[in-house]
């Protein structure tokens, strides 16, 4: 019988990734510090360090996010410490959950020009709003049933990006799989939005984010930092833009999908995908080196008086490039975000066979 000493070897591992993750937990703390106590620094570290490379990580090896995201460590506490009841959420209700947190992307995301992109103690209680309400489900509902596969807004983004994985980690966190999330966003090969979409609620789900997000980046990088809240247009730009943009593109996805069968609409799912993470890279690339053409805003280091504005476009189109290949040309492998830890039941019958040896 291989069980038991496979899980033998997956304790090794395991024990292997909690170090990884400890590390970068302690990185995210370091950062939460500094939005309190250095706001400005803090601010520099999550909106124009961390924030940045976020997408290109997503795309490329989501598992390894989903391992070591800091935020994620933390609201599962409770499951760790063995206070959580361990619920499960019906699949009616991983929907509206999912539909809320898609809202609260679309709603957060345009406050950082006039709220969070410069104010690290604003930041800081964003993340702190967020900490609580990922603690409180996880007191109810089992593993990451109750924020990191559902309510997280930013688990949108990663079945949009993460829908092609070059290899599949192992799981940091579920030592057994429970079953928590139907169908599972970690263990299902090739997971994106429309994975999933029998209901009504399902499909207006995966159509908000595929569809909209794309024309909501442009948008919002159409929008500069608002200094001055008290002009009424500076505040309804912040929505309006990115809102309009996320309309329009939804309307353009329905209007080329209506032509497509089910596996051009799996590539058409890709373009969109691709579109949304290289118009990301295509404004805040030259943003982070100084060559937004609206001020200095998110500006890491300024190379402008360095480098001919020719050269960061070079990098832009070849990462937007890389981008389009992995995303809509490479060929698609049957692999997970992670792979799946062995059954519960069945790891239960392992240790007994294991008794009686």
């Amino acid at each position: 019988m291989q069980l038991p000493y496979q899980l033998t070897q997956q304790k090794q591992v395991h024990r292997l990734w909690k170090s990884i993750q400890l590390i970068f937990w302690s990185i995210g703390c370091v950062i939460f510090l500094a939005l309190i106590f250095f706001p400005k620094t803090g601010v520099l570290l999550f909106w124009n360090i961390l924030i940045p490379v976020a997408p290109a990580l997503l795309v490329f090896a989501t598992g390894f996010w989903r391992n070591v995201c800091p935020l994620s460590t933390t609201v599962l506490l409770p499951r760790y410490l063995n206070v959580s009841k361990r619920k499960r959420i019906s699949v009616q209700w991983q929907s509206r959950l999912h539909f809320i947190s898609i809202l609260a992307l679309y709603i957060i995301v345009p406050l950082r020009h006039p709220v969070f992109n410069n104010n690290g103690h604003a930041t800081a209680l964003l993340l702190m709003l967020l900490i609580a309400v990922g603690i409180t489900m996880g007191f109810f509902f089992d593993w990451k049933s109750a924020w990191c596969s559902t309510l997280c807004p930013i688990h949108h983004v990663e079945k949009l990006y993460g829908g092609k994985q070059l290899f599949s980690l192992p799981n940091a966190h579920c030592t057994e799989c429970v079953n928590c999330s139907l169908p599972c966003p970690d263990s299902t090969p090739n997971f994106h939005p429309g994975k999933a979409h029998k209901s009504i609620l399902q499909k207006i789900n995966a159509l908000l984010i595929i569809g909209g997000f794309p024309g909501f980046i442009w948008g919002w990088f159409q929008v500069p930092d608002v200094y001055d809240t008290t002009i009424p247009i500076q505040l309804f730009n912040v929505y309006a833009l990115p809102w309009m943009g996320a309309a329009g593109s939804i309307i353009l996805f329905l209007c080329l999908i209506s032509f497509l069968d089910k596996k051009s609409a799996d590539v058409l799912i890709q373009i969109f995908a691709a579109a949304a993470v290289s118009t990301y890279y295509w404004y805040r690339i030259p943003e982070l080196f100084g060559f937004s053409k609206i001020g200095k805003d998110g500006l890491l280091i300024s190379l402008k008086n360095t480098l001919p504005e020719w050269v960061i476009t070079f990098l832009v189109i070849l990462l937007i490039s890389v981008f389009v290949w992995w995303l809509v040309f490479n060929k698609t492998r049957h692999k997970s975000w992670l792979i799946r830890p062995v059954f519960a039941k069945r790891k239960e019958q392992a240790f007994h066979s294991l008794n009686k040896q």
